[in-house]
């Protein structure tokens, strides 16, 4: 298997995924992480490709005890404060020295919360459907304690529901739905459902053609300039006729440095993720 793995991603929906065929883990709200024991050592890799084994050392030190050797394991870093999940907290420890790793791990220590198995004994899984490799990751994982455990995952929709609108105060940031037949490779191959609010956004521009933009440059409450997700058909066409009457735009950036032509003059409603996450997505024009 090569190194660094490139890592699968979830695309972001507004409603859960349903029939036949479909598995629903908890999102939790950490560091993506690769856990890759390997015979000598362990290897914690970053979804950048980056190794950060230093930086969650208490976490490279429980893999290496429990799991076999030739192991790659995918899942979130994260730590637990006062019951709930703290982004934060993980934030600061993904970003520490080693010896501020250490000294915030005595404080609040880290779990790892492993959705898939793509490495065991040596053999890649990666081609297996998810099922398959579900199987595997819960044999891997059968005697080992944690800090290291499986994410809960079930093939019942209401289950999924459940736990999306019951486990918020847990700091569950919402359900990522996968295909049981499905493989694991690098993109945006699942589908994610957040927890988000509806509020007015101020559009600043767009991307694409004038005449079928794809997506709008938003301008949320808090001030952050930012790109929505793929824009409907029709949401597409009657941003057309208003960027039309508007006349010509200039180049300009947003937040994050993603590029957009700017228009002006328009409110549109959208689904704001309420995590670190700036996910947007445009409902209707006002």
């Amino acid at each position: 298997m090569e190194v660094p793995v490139a890592v699968a991603l979830a695309e972001p929906v507004t409603t859960l995924p349903v029939g036949r065929g479909w598995w629903y883990e908890p999102k939790f709200d950490g560091h993506r992480m690769i856990m890759h024991r390997t015979q000598e050592t362990l290897i914690c890799q970053a979804r950048s490709g980056r190794t950060v084994t230093s930086a969650w050392m208490d976490l490279a030190v429980a893999g290496h005890a429990a799991l076999r050797p030739e192991t790659v394991l995918d899942g979130e870093a994260v730590v637990w404060v006062d019951g709930r999940l703290d982004f934060s907290a993980a934030q600061a420890r993904g970003n520490s020295s080693p010896r501020r790793a250490a000294a915030l791990a005595a404080q609040y220590p880290a779990h790892y919360v492993v959705w898939d198995c793509l490495l065991v004994d040596g053999q890649d899984l990666r081609a297996r459907p998810y099922t398959e490799r579900r199987a595997a990751l819960l044999d891997v994982l059968a005697d080992v304690p944690p800090p290291i455990q499986a994410v809960p995952a079930t093939d019942d929709p209401d289950v999924a529901l459940a736990w999306y609108e019951h486990l918020r105060a847990q700091g569950i940031e919402g359900v990522v739905a996968k295909r049981a037949g499905s493989s694991y490779r690098a993109g945006r191959i699942w589908k994610k459902i957040r927890h988000a609010e509806t509020v007015d956004a101020d559009v600043v521009g767009y991307v694409g053609p004038p005449s079928c933009p794809h997506r709008l440059a938003v301008r949320l409450p808090d001030g952050r300039r930012v790109l929505s997700q793929a824009l409907t058909a029709s949401l597409a066409a009657e941003v057309a006729r208003h960027i039309a009457d508007a006349g010509p735009g200039r180049r300009a950036r947003t937040d994050d440095g993603e590029q957009y032509t700017t228009t002006a003059g328009l409110v549109v409603e959208v689904a704001s993720g309420t995590t670190r996450h700036a996910t947007v997505m445009v409902t209707r024009i006002r």
